[in-house]
């Protein structure tokens, strides 16, 4: 019998945050605590830029963003943020969509599924992902339980199970 197998990545979809920026960018207008303060939200390049002229508001948009990514089901654990920076009037906020999985998070991730997981699971390293297979599907149902349960500092998702 052949192995069975399903890969863990770390994905967003694109669409998906461009529609949630795109109601936080239409709510923002039309709520009334966002009158006057030029609070904005918009791509900038590949970040997310947040505009406001005090660090109350800047930090308002971004809950409303962040309300918006958990709405479209989006991990928040994806979204990178920095710090608010005064620039002239006006304070920014940028923030980055983080995806695929560093090598480093990869190793901890296979080094939890040999130490922890079923006996005859076999993790590897490719790429930005991460190969899980065994000749049980029920170990890899296992694994599954196992890395829903552990609390990471990145996003994962489980693709490819065959």
């Amino acid at each position: 019998m052949a192995d069975s197998s399903f890969d863990i990545v770390s994905k967003v979809e694109r669409q998906e945050v461009d529609n949630a920026l795109n109601q936080a960018a239409k709510e923002i207008s039309q709520r009334y605590d966002f009158r006057n303060v030029g609070a904005s939200i918009a791509w900038s390049g590949d970040k997310i830029l947040m505009q406001a002229n005090s660090e109350d508001r800047v930090n308002a948009v971004l809950d409303v963003f962040q309300t918006k990514l958990v709405k479209r089901g989006i991990s928040l654990k994806s979204l990178d943020l920095g710090e608010p920076q005064l620039s002239g009037k006006e304070y920014k906020l940028s923030a980055s969509i983080q995806e695929g999985i560093s090598q480093e998070n990869a190793k901890k991730v296979a080094k939890l599924i040999r130490d922890e997981g079923p006996k005859g699971i076999k993790a590897q390293v490719q790429g930005e992902e991460l190969r899980v297979s065994s000749k049980s599907r029920d170990d890899l149902q296992a694994v599954i339980a196992l890395l829903k349960g552990q609390e990471f500092d990145f996003a994962i998702q489980f693709v490819n199970y065959r």
